[in-house]
């Protein structure tokens, strides 16, 4: 409390109005420009649709908006396919990050305060080299002459090379690679504030180790396996290097299905249409999930 006993101004409104400006000027205001576009016809030249607001032959201003792009993304099978495609191998990657992830945060946060720092550098080492010369060093280990097959032949464990690139497997492997220490540091984050006296209570109580873990870790720790879930799950949703680099042709998610329908069929209006879906459905399925994971987290 100040000196003249009023309460000191809260300035945390007047510190997130540069962040808030900065996003509702840059991100914002760009996602009603492709709002606008997915709601228009394509047409060839550049930009390759047509504009949103039209003048007649009298001159008046017209709006021509067009919903068909979003019909056909839940009625064409080829969309629907995708779109489940990319939530499987999405949903399949999330979850094997999440088993690798959860013990590997958990066994950084119970080491020692100098192991902790080297095991948190260690887990974010990969970040210092690009994402695309890394998912190019997988393609290289998993073709048919990669290291992995040579190791394999040299063993005896396989007779002939298998086929591991260009695969839905390679392409679930490369996402988990690539997206398992966004898992991780939020969930290591949250055991590291853990107050061991929980733990130590549920312990006096006559709760056994994996009793007070189960009853005691996990739900604290919620919050930052959501988030960390999230955080692998949503790029991975919309992913388009991987599947292109290790996935081929084979493979078919949404973020290819959007690369093609801009650069190579030239119908923006179906790409904007797709990138506006894609939003609402991640927003509107991970609202109630943070929710209900926070309030665990809170009231654990």
């Amino acid at each position: 409390m100040a000196a003249n006993g009023k309460q000191p101004r809260d300035i945390s409104a007047w510190l997130a109005l540069p962040p808030l400006a900065w996003l509702s000027l840059f991100l914002g205001f760009a996602l009603l420009i492709v709002a606008g576009v997915s709601l228009t016809d394509p047409r060839i030249g550049i930009p390759p649709f047509q504009p949103l607001l039209q003048t007649d032959a009298t001159g008046a201003m017209i709006l021509n908006a067009d919903l068909e792009r979003y019909v056909r993304i839940f009625t064409d099978s080829f969309y629907v396919a995708s779109l489940l495609s990319s939530l499987r191998i999405a949903l399949t990657a999330t979850v094997v990050c999440l088993m690798l992830g959860y013990p590997l945060a958990y066994a950084i946060s119970m080491a020692g305060p100098r192991m902790q720092l080297v095991l948190v550098l260690l887990v974010t080492v990969p970040f210092w080299t690009s994402f695309l010369i890394r998912i190019y060093a997988w393609s290289a280990l998993l073709n048919n002459n990669g290291l992995v097959n040579q190791v394999l032949l040299s063993f005896g464990l396989i007779d002939q090379p298998v086929q591991m690139l260009y695969t839905e497997g390679a392409v679930i492997m490369g996402i988990v690679y690539g997206y398992l220490p966004f898992l991780v540091l939020p969930i290591y984050t949250v055991l590291h504030r853990l107050d061991p006296a929980l733990v130590e209570a549920a312990r006096d109580l006559g709760a056994g180790p994996w009793r007070a873990f189960m009853r005691v870790t996990v739900p604290v720790s919620l919050p930052g396996v959501v988030t960390g879930c999230l955080l692998v799950a949503v790029p991975a949703l919309g992913e388009f290097v991987v599947p292109e680099l290790l996935g081929g042709s084979s493979t078919l998610m949404f973020g290819r299905v959007l690369w093609d329908e801009t650069f190579h069929n030239r119908d923006w209006p179906m790409a904007a249409a797709m990138t506006v879906m894609l939003i609402v459905l991640v927003v509107f399925a991970t609202r109630p999930l943070r929710r209900i994971a926070y309030q665990r987290g809170e009231v654990a």
